[in-house]
C-alpha cells in the first residue's frame, strides 16, 4: 500500500464528509488504543487541532491506568480539547434499574459499555455541532467485531478499509507513539479482555486470512498456505456470517404488493 496516498484519501474524506454535514469540528473517542489515536491524529491534519474535541471514557476499576494516561498523551501531542468522562455511574445506574442485570453475560454488558460510550459521544457532539469520527478498521468492521450501535454507531469510519496491521503501519508514518502502537489492542470491555484472545488468532494471520478471503481463495487453501486450524477457519467464516447484519441496513417489509392500487 502506498500510504502517503491512503493517508491524503483518509484526511479528504473527513474534509468532504463535515463540509457536506455543514459542520467544521469533530468528536473522537480516544480510549488509548491505536485505533483512535490514528483517527485522532488524520482528523486533526484534515480539520485543524482547535477543531477536534478527543473524549476519554474510562470504567473505574477495569480501564486500565495506562489507557488513560496512553489517551492523554494523544490528546496533548494533538493539542486538542480533551475530556475524560467515567462511566461507571452511568453503566451502574442502569444496572440498578434492570433486575435481569445480575444474571447478565461480560458480553451483554460490554456491548452496554459500548452503547453508554456512543450516547455520550453524540451527546457532546450534539452540544457543539461537531460529528462523530468512527475508529473502526477493516478487520474488525469484515468481522463484526464491534458493537452495533455501539463503537459501530458513528457518521463516518475513516480508517475503516485499513487492515489492523495496516493501521499499525501508518501510525507509525504520521507518529502514533510506539508504546500505543505495540500495546496489545483491547476493547476495555473487561479486565483482563484481548482481542487476538477472543478472537483466537492473531491480527498479522488474520488480515492475511481475510484478504484472500476477498481474492476468491477457498478456505482448505488458506488453511495449507497459512498454518490455520479447521477450528480457527470455521470460527473466523461463522463470525463473518453471523455478523452480517452489523454492515446494513435494517431489514423492512416492502409492502408495495399490499398497497391498494387506484
Amino acid at each position: 500500500m502506498d500510504f502517503e496516498k491512503a493517508k491524503e484519501t483518509i484526511v479528504d474524506l473527513i474534509r468532504t464528509k463535515t463540509q457536506e454535514a455543514g459542520v467544521n469540528s469533530a468528536v473522537v473517542g480516544l480510549s488509548g488504543g491505536i485505533d483512535s489515536a490514528l483517527t485522532a491524529y488524520l482528523t486533526v491534519e484534515a480539520l485543524g487541532h482547535e477543531n477536534v474535541l478527543g473524549v476519554h471514557l474510562p470504567e473505574l476499576n477495569v480501564t486500565p491506568a495506562e489507557d488513560v494516561l496512553d489517551a492523554t498523551e494523544v490528546a496533548d501531542r494533538l493539542n486538542i480539547e480533551f475530556k475524560t468522562i467515567d462511566i461507571s455511574e452511568i453503566l451502574s445506574s442502569f444496572m440498578y434499574s434492570i433486575p435481569e442485570s445480575n444474571d447478565a453475560t461480560p458480553l451483554t454488558n460490554g456491548n452496554l459499555k459500548a452503547r453508554i460510550r456512543m450516547s455520550v459521544l453524540y451527546y457532546y457532539a450534539n452540544l457543539s455541532g461537531r460529528m462523530v469520527m468512527g475508529t473502526g478498521n477493516k478487520t474488525e468492521i469484515m468481522l463484526g467485531y464491534y458493537t452495533k450501535y455501539g463503537d459501530g454507531g458513528v457518521d463516518i469510519e475513516p480508517i475503516g478499509d485499513l487492515y489492523k496491521t495496516e493501521v499499525m503501519e501508518l501510525s507509525r508514518m504520521v507518529g502514533v507513539p510506539e508504546g500505543i502502537i505495540t500495546k496489545p489492542p483491547t476493547a476495555g470491555l473487561w479486565v483482563g479482555q484481548t482481542d487476538e484472545e477472543e478472537l483466537g488468532i492473531s491480527y498479522v494471520v488474520v488480515d492475511k486470512l481475510l484478504e484472500m478471503l476477498l481474492d476468491g481463495k477457498n478456505p482448505e487453501y488458506i488453511q495449507d498456505i497459512l498454518g490455520v486450524s479447521g477450528e480457527q477457519m470455521d470460527s473466523i467464516i461463522q463470525r463473518i456470517s453471523a455478523n452480517i447484519h452489523k454492515n446494513q441496513t435494517p431489514p423492512i417489509a416492502v409492502l408495495d404488493d399490499a398497497r391498494t392500487m387506484e
